[in-house]
């Protein structure tokens, strides 16, 4: 089964990470993967966008992704400022950065598509010290659509930070991939 993956952001809060996480994570459990971002010479804090398809088979497509299965919003200021549902495929799933509950999401985004919350800003802040919902968000992906498990997402994350951060914040970065896994509505 082919998956698209549209990523929604601002520059500087790890949505490229994520994505190259996803796609790395993808590959390694035997799919074809295209990822790249989306972004010109904005700055940090600039709406940006990421994409991802995945397979059991060889991608011949090379374009953005134009109709995806799943959208995820790291940034929830985007909402009514970015048409996040655009385009999403019927039966897709909308999993955003979100303090409130899934039928509040929904209605904020205004759409009757299957909407799911999780509070990655505060459980990042909680166990990293630090709003970077990157790493939640991967968690409650990989609830909400487990098209990568979250062992092999866990084990890309492991490997993504490793020799770039402490381990004591990788584990933090862990615990927050967990913890979204867990609590995403």
């Amino acid at each position: 089964m082919d998956t698209e993956i549209c990523w929604h952001g601002r520059g500087g809060q790890g949505v490229v990470t994520a994505n190259e996480i996803i796609a790395e994570a993808a590959i390694h459990s035997g799919k074809y993967v295209k990822a790249f971002p989306e972004f010109g010479p904005e700055r940090m804090g600039a709406p940006i966008r990421a994409f991802a398809r995945i397979s059991e088979n060889p991608i011949r497509v090379h374009t953005q992704v134009y109709e995806p299965d799943i959208v995820i919003v790291v940034d929830p200021s985007l909402i009514g400022k970015v048409h996040v549902a655009s385009g999403l495929k019927e039966g897709g799933a909308i999993i955003v950065n979100y303090p409130g509950t899934s039928a509040e999401l929904q209605k904020a985004i205004g759409t009757t598509a299957e909407c799911h919350a999780v509070d990655a800003t505060r459980i990042s802040t909680e166990e990293i010290g630090r709003p970077m919902a990157n790493t939640s968000m991967l968690g409650a992906l990989a609830k909400i659509r487990p098209i990568i498990s979250y062992e092999e997402m866990e084990g890309q994350v492991r490997a993504k930070l490793e020799g770039k951060l402490k381990e004591a914040v990788i584990l933090q970065n862990l615990k927050a991939l967990r913890r979204a896994y867990e609590e995403v509505e």
